[in-house]
């Protein structure tokens, strides 16, 4: 795989739940993260004392964070919304030459932040919130 640049990691929006996917704007700083909890199965008979873990077992989730500036108004307006009505809609995240992974996220966290001399911030959190797709590019 080529090196590849930041700002074509992309995490996009159903602004409007029709499957129409719009990228969040203003995003300068996107971090993406999976994770699989592990269930021990280790028992007195686990071979040479090693632990043992279930395969297929446990947890999967993922979470997005990034950082921006205030670009667009609609996308803007729609995260709030999304926070503020608790809702979990369709998000999909582009990760350059490897894939697109889709499915429902939560709105966890949003913080503003500015200085006198500088541009109003954000800061957005979500979390995955069931069943995720993955698609390779």
């Amino acid at each position: 795989m080529a090196v590849q640049n930041g700002k074509d990691l992309l995490v996009k929006i159903d602004l409007t739940g029709d499957g129409q996917f719009q990228a969040i704007a203003g995003l300068r700083a996107t971090r993406v993260s999976f994770n699989a909890e592990s269930v021990d199965v280790t028992s007195l008979e686990s071979q040479g004392g090693w632990r043992e873990l279930l395969t297929g077992g446990g947890v999967k989730s993922a979470s997005i964070s990034g950082s921006g500036i205030f670009r667009d108004a609609a996308s803007d307006a729609r995260a709030r919304q999304i926070f503020f009505d608790g809702e979990v809609p369709d998000f999909q995240v582009v990760i350059p030459d490897f894939g697109i992974v889709e499915g429902p996220f939560q709105v966890t966290a949003i913080e503003y932040a500015g200085s006198h001399d500088g541009e109003a911030t954000y800061e957005l959190s979500l979390a995955s919130a069931g069943q995720l797709t993955f698609t390779a590019l």
